[in-house]
């Protein structure tokens, strides 16, 4: 005698089990939602002027005007050293910061001294940091330089340090029951195991310091930013747009080219 069976139906189980949690964080939101929006001091009048500004804006910066070619190369060009340089020196100091911030391979005092200088170059976006160069050093790509410096050190000493902990132990004690010195130990044990990391961490971190070029510029840091600044203080909303599209353009072609980088090295 055959039975009957009712067929089962899979469910997604949801992401927090327990329903008195789940709704009570949902609810929570929305509470605090609706008491952000109501105490935010909207002023909507203001907000109207601005829609009608921003039609005047972008009404005078078509079509974008490229006549100024020579300004916008320099620019651009200016940004690009600018990225690499601080993508070079950024470099030469994350590598030992970041052995410093291993805690398999350095002791307890170096370890908190390297997490420190990680956590402080991590801590202000480089908008911040450019603004204190600025008034330390003065506008120009010096500033530019110092700041992507310290931001490339907190995105790549960390990253390195992590790769750092996780290296196979093997090759260490094998190398250190022969009665290998420390630093030989790093150069044969460690380095040829974060060697393909620090490739692609160092293209990555080009590609991004190229961007953050035209972030920091805008506060004077130099480079294609003050340019851009500069046509918006001038009123060349079509010279603006121009400097904008550049920008885009450059941006997709080096995040093609470090892309395609990446997937060969992996």
């Amino acid at each position: 005698m055959t039975t009957a069976t009712t067929p089962r139906q899979w469910r997604k189980a949801p992401f927090i089990t327990n329903p008195w949690l789940r709704w009570g964080l949902v609810i929570g939101f929305v509470i605090y939602a609706a008491w952000a929006i109501t105490t935010l001091p909207f002023d909507w009048a203001r907000i109207s002027e601005g829609m009608e500004r921003a039609a005047r804006i972008f009404g005078g910066a078509f079509p974008p005007n490229f006549d100024r070619g020579g300004l916008l190369l320099k620019g651009f060009l200016e940004s690009l050293q600018i990225a690499i340089l601080a993508t070079l020196l950024g470099l030469a100091l994350s590598v030992p910061i970041a052995f410093m911030a291993a805690r398999n391979i350095a002791p307890l005092p170096i370890y908190l001294l390297g997490r420190t200088l990680i956590i402080v170059a991590r801590s202000f976006h480089p908008v911040i940091v450019a603004i204190l160069f600025v008034k330390a050093v003065g506008f120009g790509p010096v500033a530019g330089i110092l700041t992507l410096t310290i931001y490339s050190i907190g995105f790549v000493a960390k990253m390195l340090a992590e790769r750092i902990e996780e290296i196979d132990w093997g090759q260490v004690e094998a190398l250190r029951s022969t009665g290998t010195g420390s630093f030989t130990v790093l150069q044969f044990a460690v380095l040829p195991q974060i060697m393909p990391r620090q490739i692609g961490l160092s293209i990555y971190q080009l590609d991004s310091n190229l961007r953050a070029s035209a972030v920091v510029g805008i506060v004077g840091a130099g480079g294609i930013g003050s340019t851009l600044m500069n046509a918006f203080g001038r009123y060349d909303y079509d010279f603006a747009l121009a400097i904008t599209l550049v920008i885009i353009a450059v941006i997709l072609v080096s995040e093609a080219i470090s892309g395609r980088i990446r997937k060969n090295i992996w």
